[in-house]
């Protein structure tokens, strides 16, 4: 899910590239395709990458993911408090941290992008 269409067609041409065809795309705000397609057509995924802005996932996209109940979450963060926020939620649902990285893709500024992993807990 993407807001930028153009997002969407080159995620489209990377996935053909990669030889990927169990991938769908949905163009608009996660906050509002996500719920309406779960809930509509039954979609699930095995792994859900959320990269939100930096006031984080909407509170209605968390509930989704969770409800959704997917293997892993891959959360990308440029905000390490709304990413603190919302692993909160995400943890007190089942999911656990696996893996932490940061990267430094802003040099010279204080800025960091967060990638966390996480699992489901069984």
């Amino acid at each position: 899910m993407e807001i930028v269409p153009q997002a969407i067609e080159d995620a489209r041409m990377n996935a053909k590239l990669n030889g990927f065809e169990n991938v769908e795309f949905f163009v608009g705000k996660a906050e509002e395709v996500l719920p309406e397609q779960y809930e509509k057509n039954q979609v699930y995924a095995d792994v859900i990458v959320v990269d939100p802005p930096r006031k984080g996932c909407d509170e209605k996209c968390l509930e989704t993911i969770v409800k959704m109940g997917p293997e892993r979450v891959v959360y990308v963060s440029c905000d390490s408090a709304t990413l603190a926020r919302d692993l909160r939620v995400l943890a007190g649902k089942g999911y656990r941290m696996e893996k932490v990285r940061c990267c430094d893709m802003f040099g010279q500024s204080g800025h960091v992008e967060t990638v966390v992993l996480l699992s489901k807990f069984h």
